[in-house]
């Protein structure tokens, strides 16, 4: 009877062996393919932390072209309606510098006019230096005043009426200033 036996506990002894051998490669599968799964874990987290950090650069970007107004609007009145409106303006703080050149053909700032009835998306302006190197850059510690001219536009800004104006640099956020004329014109009002 033993020698019936032998046979079949080899058969089981071979059996183990083969065994023992698909379980080393089902497990060394497991492992590759876990290690495959951490990969791309890791990859896809690297790659979406460094499109976070672009998103933070740009928007540092776009906020150093700050400017700041730095005086009151002051609007020129012929009696009835505006003429032109003047404004200091300076750059916030940590700003890049600002191309404030109203002739430049490209890479300049844009101001546009918005009241209850008309948009005037590119107002004419004029500069001039008060304070710094007495160019139309705007820099670090300069002052410049920005004379808009409504009457050149077509802008009609009668009393107690709301107006908005945007200043619109080439890079950087821009500007919105709004403001509503007194009820009664002056030469020249402050429009705090």
């Amino acid at each position: 009877m033993l020698r019936k036996l032998t046979p079949v506990i080899r058969r089981l002894r071979d059996e183990a062996g083969i065994t023992g051998l698909e379980t080393a490669i089902i497990l060394i599968a497991f492992v590759v393919v876990a290690a495959v799964f951490a990969f791309v874990v890791l990859s896809t987290g690297l790659f979406s932390s460094e499109r976070g950090k672009e998103a933070v650069y740009a928007g540092l970007a776009k906020t150093r072209g700050t400017m700041e107004l730095s005086s009151g609007l002051i609007a020129d009145s012929n009696g009835s309606t505006v003429t032109t409106i003047n404004f200091d303006i300076v750059l916030a703080a940590g700003g890049d510098s600002v191309n404030l050149d109203p002739l430049a053909l490209s890479n300049r700032t844009v101001v546009t006019y918005i009241d209850t009835t008309l948009v005037i998306p590119d107002v004419p302006y004029t500069v001039t230096p008060i304070s710094g190197n007495l160019n139309t850059l705007l820099e670090p510690g300069e002052l410049i005043r920005i004379t808009i001219d409504l009457a050149g536009a077509g802008a009609n800004i009668g009393i107690n009426q709301t107006f908005t104006l945007e200043i619109k640099p080439p890079t950087g956020s821009y500007m919105v200033l709004q403001r509503t004329t007194p009820p009664a014109f002056q030469s020249v009002n402050n429009l705090n």
